[in-house]
């Protein structure tokens, strides 16, 4: 990192408003406070300088894989070609073979400013468009794709290698060491990857701009991914956060109980007892509620295509159930079955969770895909009793029906049992009503939500669950 502070405060300014755009809550304070960071660090350690504005901006440590990459954007390693690319000439051929050799001494050593060096170089041989490999990916390429750079060096390839290398230098032999040592060169092969990555992404910023690049090529956090598009690592980050989100959710309704416990002004009391002072309502009568904590179902689809927005709902409802004085989960796919012990126990075990509901409980029937319709009359017909009129009813599924009946009678009958029924359902609201599904008939029916992402299931249970 160059050590003049030229442009730093306009570089500083755009960081903080990509990871704005990313859901990040930063501050005016906090954005002064990485001000302060940089003056106090300086600016020839680049890794220093991250470390300092991480801490100065994130509030968590999830926050992390959108400000590693972000950062590497606005504060970039370098500007343009490698230095080897721009001294060794446009005539050389890209020798694959030698890069691939280097790249295993320097992960048996776990070199970094080496690995970052060939990351450079790997970009600029075998990422640009339209190049073929070995042509040296020099000058006019429209874009450059650590994709196609990785599956070109394909440095996972490299495992045995490296792994015999030191081997050779190692007195002690055992599969246990090896074991180990294979997991830590795997560690550092996805460190490359990662450095790959950030490589491409800084070449072309360059050409397009560091605020489209962060805007659009950037992973969002893991509570801002759709559920029916989230990986299993995005998946397992979620189901990590529960604890905590449950402990927010349960104390603001914790402060909604107590505000709702104080109950609403009498106007017509009040208006009675003002007769005394002349028509002025000194004494205030308030309409008292009756503490109750109400109930709560939850009537989840566990289907492939919804099953991991069902099973983080079900986790983040099971941790808040000290907050109901009943929680009753049922489960389906084209029948319906109780799972809340399963989720009880699911707690210390929440990765195994969709494996339990599938093996422990009777939710498939005469065929594997959802069918809402079967489902629902099945609920009505066998846990009728479960619904009252204290028990607010969560439906959590996309709604689609496979082209079978919908069964809209079986969704009024609980409608009309239960205090209230919110459908949260996490497809956009341009796809309801398309294809096989029901969302736009069951909406007329209840209260019906677009639930895309973990962040828009906590504001909405925030939001709705009853007090």
């Amino acid at each position: 990192m160059t050590g003049t502070a030229t442009g730093v405060p306009e570089r500083l300014t755009a960081l903080v408003q990509a990871l704005r755009s990313h859901g990040i809550r930063i501050g005016t304070g906090e954005t002064v406070d990485a001000g302060q960071a940089i003056e106090a660090l300086g600016l020839t350690d680049r890794e220093r300088v991250r470390e300092g504005l991480a801490a100065a901006l994130l509030h968590s440590e999830g926050q992390r894989p959108v400000f590693d990459p972000v950062f590497d954007l606005y504060f970039p390693r370098g500007i343009g070609a490698p230095d080897t690319a721009k001294g060794s000439g446009a005539g050389r051929d890209f020798d694959r073979d030698d890069l691939r050799d280097r790249l295993a001494a320097a992960l048996a050593a776990n070199d970094q400013p080496l690995l970052a060096q060939l990351a450079a170089e790997a970009v600029e041989g075998m990422g640009g468009y339209g190049t073929r490999p070995g042509s040296g990916g020099t000058g006019g390429s429209d874009g450059w794709s650590s994709h196609q750079t990785l599956s070109r060096l394909r440095p996972e390839t490299l495992l045995a290698r490296v792994l015999a290398g030191i081997r050779q230098g190692a007195a002690d032999d055992r599969e246990f060491a090896d074991r180990l040592t294979a997991d830590e060169i795997r560690r550092r092969i996805e460190g490359f990857r990662a450095l790959v990555g950030s490589e491409a992404r800084r070449r072309v910023a360059e050409r397009r701009g560091a605020d489209v690049i962060a805007r659009r090529a950037i992973a969002p956090t893991a509570d801002r991914v759709d559920f029916l598009i989230a990986g299993r690592a995005q998946l397992d980050e979620l189901r990590r956060t529960v604890q905590p989100l449950a402990r927010k959710l349960a104390t603001r309704l914790a402060a909604r109980r107590r505000r709702a416990a104080r109950g609403h002004i009498d106007l017509r009391r009040t208006l009675r007892g003002s007769l005394s002072t002349g028509g002025i309502p000194m004494r205030p009568v308030l309409r008292r509620r009756r503490p109750a904590r109400p109930e709560l179902v939850l009537l989840c689809d566990v289907s492939g295509s919804v099953a991991g927005f069902a099973n983080f709902a079900m986790l983040l409802v099971q941790a808040l159930h000290d907050q109901f004085s009943k929680v009753q989960v049922f489960a389906f796919v084209n029948r319906v079955d109780e799972v809340t012990d399963l989720i009880a126990r699911g707690t210390a075990d929440p990765e195994g969770l969709s494996a339990r509901i599938i093996s422990g409980a009777a939710v498939t029937g005469y065929h594997g895909s959802s069918d809402y319709g079967s489902a629902l009359g099945e609920f009505a017909e066998r846990y009728h009793e479960a619904v009252t009129s204290r028990s607010t009813v969560f439906v959590l599924g996309d709604a689609r029906t496979n082209m079978s009946d919908p069964n809209v009678p079986a969704l009024r009958t609980l409608a009309s049992r239960a205090r209230r029924v919110y459908w949260l359902n996490p497809e956009g609201r341009a796809q309801w009503q398309t294809g096989d599904s029901a969302a736009g008939t069951y909406a007329e029916l209840v209260d019906m939500y677009e639930c895309r992402n973990a962040r828009q299931l906590s504001a909405l249970i925030g939001r709705l669950l009853p007090v």
